[in-house]
């Protein structure tokens, strides 16, 4: 999860919505990604989707049943739709998201029963830190 702040931490500091992600496969860092909808133009530019598309790059792969995806906020329904295609074998989030998270506040697209690939999830990892950032952030700007 230090991973993850991290690029959450990249994020704030560039004005983007402080939400980090990485990819690893073991103990080792596949992929990291941070939030770059402002950067980018592009409300779809998530941690979590980029952070992916970036792991299947660089594996040469469509699906990452044998990789742990750390983030600092629990994913939208579009990032946890992304992450049931990828095959993504758990993810483990820190801040919940009452308003749009989707492995469990207000829906659970990533475990869902309907769905061909369920995802394992551990949510609450390193909260404090990650709920921290998103604050501090969004009250800068009020």
């Amino acid at each position: 999860m230090a991973a993850a702040l991290q690029e959450a931490r990249r994020a704030a500091s560039s004005g983007e919505v402080p939400v980090g992600a990485a990819v690893f496969r073991g103990s080792a860092v596949v992929a990291r990604a941070h939030n770059e909808t402002v950067k980018r133009r592009d409300p779809t530019a998530h941690a979590e989707l980029l952070a992916v598309q970036q792991a299947l790059a660089l594996l040469h792969t469509d699906r990452l049943s044998d990789s742990t995806l750390y983030v600092t906020l629990e994913p939208c329904a579009q990032c946890a739709g992304a992450l049931v295609l990828a095959k993504v074998g758990r993810v483990v989030f820190g801040a919940y998201d009452p308003k749009a998270g989707m492995a469990g506040s207000l829906g659970d697209v990533l475990r869902h029963p309907g769905l061909n690939h369920r995802v394992e999830v551990i949510g609450g990892v390193e909260e404090e830190a990650s709920s921290e950032l998103l604050r501090a952030f969004f009250e800068a700007r009020r």
